[in-house]
């Protein structure tokens, strides 16, 4: 087992790791910008240090001073989290050549799954289903016979993408040319690679993952799926529960099995997720996520496993310590996203620092968060603030669970999810479960029109 793991990340992520590892009797160590002195991972860890100013570029994707910060602490592994360098091949060969084990899988792995035009490649190769769609567009003028191919609507997407970025919904030719300046665009600016290849839009579809991890020693299990269908108009997640309510026992069975050939023809070895898009009965790949998920606590209260200490295990050259058999889900569970943001705004991201904070507790409710009366909220990173995540013995209860757990929440100082999160818990359609992921937008729509 390791001896010390610098954790490559900050807020929510870097405290859940950090708690990981001290149960696991590792030391850790943080890293943080100057704009996140005060934060609380900084203050929870054995050793921090600053590794830049408050722009990511000069700091949490600051991969010289990262390793400096990782050889001067004598840390013997680095985990980087979710975002930032988490899905970066190359950072994770420079931990290699330094001598340092990176927490995630091989970097070819995370190179071919990142590319999401060689992900689907490879994906087909191995008889995973995919949506129809291109190879990397060179063109508008490719796009356009492309397009016309496949029928429309269709979907742009940036091959290095996430996070909703880089995406552009495409319904007539006539759109088409400033959809592609716009998502090359957004693609260039947050992945510095403008590459963008098409799929055939699937129309009101679910967005269901399943969850894998792996060993070293080639055993791979899965541990359920999550509905992950609430996203913003951005297509960035906002609820997200496990198992995916109204599923026939079929096609969920199929979504883990095509998920598990999914991990084995990539020889897969850490935690990571597969994403598809579910419409009827047919199910098609998406994207695999290369590290652990925002939404993994939903996983772990159903399941009853530690998603990131299993994830260090591996790393650290132990084996699997469960089998398949044993991983059998209890109840239901949800989780939402708050985050700092202005719902009615097309959640634009709120500024300023927060005055007051009480978050939820009791039986059931677990809160992952780095938020305290006092915390200024830098304009440079991602708005989470918090996770609130509930478990019932059924559906119905833990959504109850939730919107009381949301009522116990208050954060003052800034805008936040939390109000949407609760008008969502007892909103009749999603009640009642299988929503797509057309969901939220129609929701905020309505909300906005006049009666």
């Amino acid at each position: 087992m390791f001896q010390r793991l610098l954790i490559a990340n900050r807020g929510e992520i870097a405290m859940r790791v950090n708690r990981a590892a001290h149960e696991l009797g590792i030391e850790t160590v943080a890293i943080y910008s100057e704009a996140d002195r005060a934060s609380l991972h900084v203050r929870d860890a054995d050793r921090a240090f600053c590794v830049g100013p408050g722009p990511v570029a000069r700091s949490y994707l600051n991969i010289p001073n990262i390793i400096s910060a990782a050889l001067i602490s004598g840390a013997d592994a680095i985990h980087p989290g979710y975002g930032f360098l988490a899905e970066n091949a190359r950072f994770a060969e420079i931990c290699a050549d330094h001598g340092l084990t990176f927490v995630g899988p091989a970097p070819e792995t995370i190179a071919s799954m990142g590319d999401k035009a060689t992900a689907k490649a490879i994906m087909a190769a191995a008889k995973v289903p995919t949506t129809p769609g291109t190879d990397i567009l060179d063109s508008v003028t490719d796009a356009l016979v492309a397009a016309n191919r496949l029928g429309y609507p269709v979907m742009l997407k940036a091959t290095a993408g996430g996070g909703g970025k880089g995406m552009r919904e495409v319904r007539t030719p006539g759109e088409l040319e400033h959809a592609f300046a716009t998502a090359q665009a957004e693609a260039e600016a947050n992945f510095k690679d403008g590459r963008l290849y098409m799929e055939k839009l699937i129309e009101r579809p679910r967005h269901v993952e399943v969850q894998v991890i792996g060993d070293r020693f080639g055993n791979v299990v899965h541990v359920g799926e999550r509905d992950c269908s609430v996203q913003k108009p951005s297509h960035q997640k906002l609820v997200e529960e496990a198992p995916a309510p109204r599923l026939d026992a079929k096609t969920r069975a199929r979504l883990h099995d095509v998920a598990l050939s999914a991990a084995r023809a990539v020889k897969y070895g850490s935690a990571g997720t597969l994403e598809f898009l579910v419409s009827g009965d047919d199910v098609y790949f998406m994207e695999m996520n290369t590290r652990i998920q925002v939404e993994h606590p939903v996983t772990e209260m159903l399941y009853g496993v530690d998603l990131v200490k299993e994830q260090i295990r591996v790393a650290a050259g132990e084996k699997l310590s469960f089998e398949q058999e044993r991983l059998v889900p209890h109840g239901h569970a949800i989780e939402c996203r708050i985050n700092a943001e202005e719902a009615s705004n097309h959640f634009a991201p709120a500024a300023g620092t927060l005055t007051d904070v009480a978050l939820p507790g009791g039986f059931g409710v677990r809160v992952d968060s780095h938020a305290y009366a006092g915390l200024a909220i830098p304009p440079f990173y991602d708005s989470l603030l918090a996770k609130i995540v509930t478990h019932g013995a059924s559906r119905i209860e833990a959504i109850d669970r939730m919107d009381a757990a949301l009522g116990d929440t208050w954060i003052a100082g800034v805008n936040t999810t939390v109000g949407i999160c609760r008008t969502i818990m007892r909103d009749d359609a999603f009640r009642h479960g299988g929503v797509g992921i057309d969901f939220l937008p129609s929701l905020m729509t309505a909300a906005a029109t006049p009666t």
